[in-house]
């Protein structure tokens, strides 16, 4: 079973929970006007494992017969049959209670709410055949992560989690955008639907900028409304030109830099923004 599930985490990419996860911690240590409690945050990165961990499996079950066609994820686990069904489901149910455990441990609002987190991070998985703001979709499952923080901190849910989880949907959407011109032929031919399969290249790389822009007004917003300080300033001035770079390096008629903008560069948008804020709300 553990050899299982190994192939699993593998297949999930568990480290990438990495690109939400510092936003939580941005809201946590911002809703606690300083380090928050020791077992908060053990709670809430314990949470934010299992919602990805459920999401992700939920996904490669949801998609296993259009993963098996596609030739960028016929590799995966499912559709090469390196696992079955059935224990990719007990791994999302011992998700699903690791989560919920952990939404217990932290308040009575954050277990009230966690079903409800399950619901949408589970329902994008479909949102791609019938919208093509599926990427928005996607964006409000990670934009959970700081929501989630907060009402883990003080048991409510504030503007300053809502404008940090509204930049993290427009971040994610406009992410989503660039990944999807991969798979654009692919879309077209299977009825999916997407910016770039629906604007093409270009269109969708031009709005996925914009939604970077408006993700970068509203970290800035963010400063205003909570009186952040200069560093955090600063971070999100790094982190605007990182975005600029990850724009520059994807071309419509050159897509060879597509992981590298989405993996490598927005791994240190996420951390890099996450290190400043800290250091600013502690010092």
């Amino acid at each position: 079973m553990l050899k299982r599930f190994k192939i699993i985490l593998e297949d999930i990419k568990i480290q990438h929970t990495i690109f939400a996860l510092p936003f939580a911690l941005m809201s946590a240590f911002i809703a606690s006007n300083g380090v928050p409690p020791l077992d908060k945050l053990l709670w809430i990165l314990l949470a934010m494992v299992g919602a990805r961990s459920l999401a992700m499996s939920f996904n490669r079950i949801a998609d296993v017969d259009y993963d098996g066609e596609n030739p960028r994820t016929k590799e995966r686990a499912l559709p090469k049959g390196r696992i079955r069904k059935s224990h990719y489901i007990i791994f999302l149910l011992l998700s699903a209670i690791l989560f919920m455990f952990s939404c217990m441990m932290l308040n009575r609002l954050a277990l009230i709410l966690s079903p409800v987190a399950l619901l949408i991070v589970c329902f994008y998985s479909y949102t791609k055949r019938f919208t093509i703001f599926s990427h928005f979709f996607l964006g409000l499952s990670l934009s959970l992560a700081p929501i989630g923080a907060w009402v883990a901190i003080r048991e409510e849910v504030s503007m300053v989690s809502i404008v940090l989880g509204l930049a993290v949907i427009f971040w994610l959407a406009g992410l989503d955008i660039i990944y999807s011109c991969q798979d654009i032929e692919f879309d077209k031919r299977k009825g999916l639907f997407s910016f770039p399969a629906k604007l093409g290249i270009e269109r969708a790389l031009k709005l996925s900028a914009l939604f970077h822009i408006i993700m970068t007004l509203l970290l800035f917003l963010l400063a205003f409304i909570d009186n952040l300080g200069f560093l955090y300033i600063i971070g999100v001035i790094l982190i605007a030109g990182l975005l600029m770079y990850e724009h520059y390096i994807v071309k419509p008629d050159d897509l060879s830099r597509v992981n590298v903008a989405f993996f490598n560069v927005n791994g240190i948008i996420s951390i890099g923004l996450m290190i400043m804020t800290i250091i600013d709300v502690i010092y």
